[in-house]
């Protein structure tokens, strides 16, 4: 049988990215333009900024993916694109980019929710993956637990009350002086430190919860290095990234383990970019094992916003026949249903 290729296109926040993925499984290209280098003058993404980055590389990337894959315009069955949630600036980029490519070639416009893309990130990775399973989403904008009953098929079973874990990673990153993008930069002085020798505070939320809440973690790391200031007292940077690291990830882990319990889903997946995070790979597959349960993850690449999980979840859109008209309009909040 003739393979079904799928264009993906991904602008929600600061990556360009354009992909070609054949089945919802072969990825045939997977091109990345990064705006690191621009934002980081600033110390994060600047949405203005971001938006024009991308209008200046949507069509190039898109370019250098159908290149990379070998295909031409005309071998295409669907475009899929990011719609929300995301920077409202930067996803009317790549949605009018969609569109025009939709409507030029006559080809079906597949709408994609970003944390749906994230999810299904696991599918490029583990080709014998079938759902049910949950999936815990954490990233820079989202915590959320999401139990995939069957393709396109959701419930949100927990989601964070207040800052995203990235979110908090960045910000505590910012404050311990540490350059932007912050996660990956507060992960590598974390492996400096000793986790356990400052024990910061773990938000439950009651016993059955499966809600996350960053805030008060973030202010206690605030208060601990004031602490240390009024004292005239120099502190431990590694340890405080240790500490709060490990008391995130204690968190995102314990949560989704009792998800597991709760709803009796044996298979467990990560998705996002901090699920590039090793620290939080390791005690997700260490926990997962004394659970009996099944861990999936993708690799690093596909853990960032990349246009190839866009084009895997465009594919099963495809398959059900969820076309967007071409009046399809971008949404910075996007419920996902």
């Amino acid at each position: 049988m003739p393979v079904t290729w799928i264009l993906g296109i991904e602008t929600s926040c600061d990556e360009t990215s354009a992909a070609v993925v054949g089945d919802g499984s072969i990825i045939a290209s997977n091109v990345i333009s990064s705006q690191i280098p621009v934002h980081r003058q600033y110390g994060g993404v600047v949405p203005e900024v971001a938006s024009r980055q991308h209008l200046e590389r949507i069509t190039v990337v898109v370019e250098k993916a159908l290149q990379d894959a070998g295909i031409g315009f005309g071998d295409l069955d669907g475009i899929a694109v990011t719609v929300g949630p995301g920077l409202i600036g930067a996803l009317l980029v790549g949605v009018a980019a969609a569109k025009a490519y939709s409507y030029y070639l006559q080809k079906p416009l597949l709408p994609v929710h970003h944390l749906e893309a994230h999810l299904y990130s696991n599918f490029l990775a583990h080709q014998d993956l079938k759902p049910p399973f949950i999936c815990l989403v954490v990233s820079g904008g989202h915590t959320s637990l999401i139990l995939l009953k069957k393709h396109l098929e959701y419930e949100v079973l927990g989601a964070t009350r207040d800052d995203a874990a990235g979110e908090a990673f960045d910000k505590i990153a910012r404050v311990l002086g540490l350059p932007y993008p912050g996660g990956p930069a507060l992960e590598e002085l974390a492996s400096k430190g000793d986790p356990e020798a400052i024990n910061f505070p773990r938000a439950w939320l009651g016993e059955d919860s499966l809600e996350f809440s960053f805030s008060g973690l973030k202010t206690a790391v605030l208060n601990y290095l004031k602490g240390r200031e009024k004292e005239g007292i120099s502190p431990n940077l590694p340890d405080v990234a240790a500490g709060f690291q490990a008391a995130v990830v204690e968190v995102l882990v314990e949560k989704t383990i009792k998800a597991a319990k709760q709803t009796g889903i044996s298979d467990l997946c990560l998705a996002g970019g901090v699920a590039a995070n090793s620290t939080l790979r390791r005690l997700f597959q260490k926990r997962a094992g004394e659970e009996g349960f099944s861990f999936y993850y993708p690799e690093k690449i596909l853990c960032t916003d990349n246009a190839a999980m866009v084009a895997c979840a465009g594919y099963y859109h495809y398959l059900a026949g969820h076309f967007a008209p071409l009046n399809q309009e971008a949404c910075a909040n996007y419920p996902l249903s």
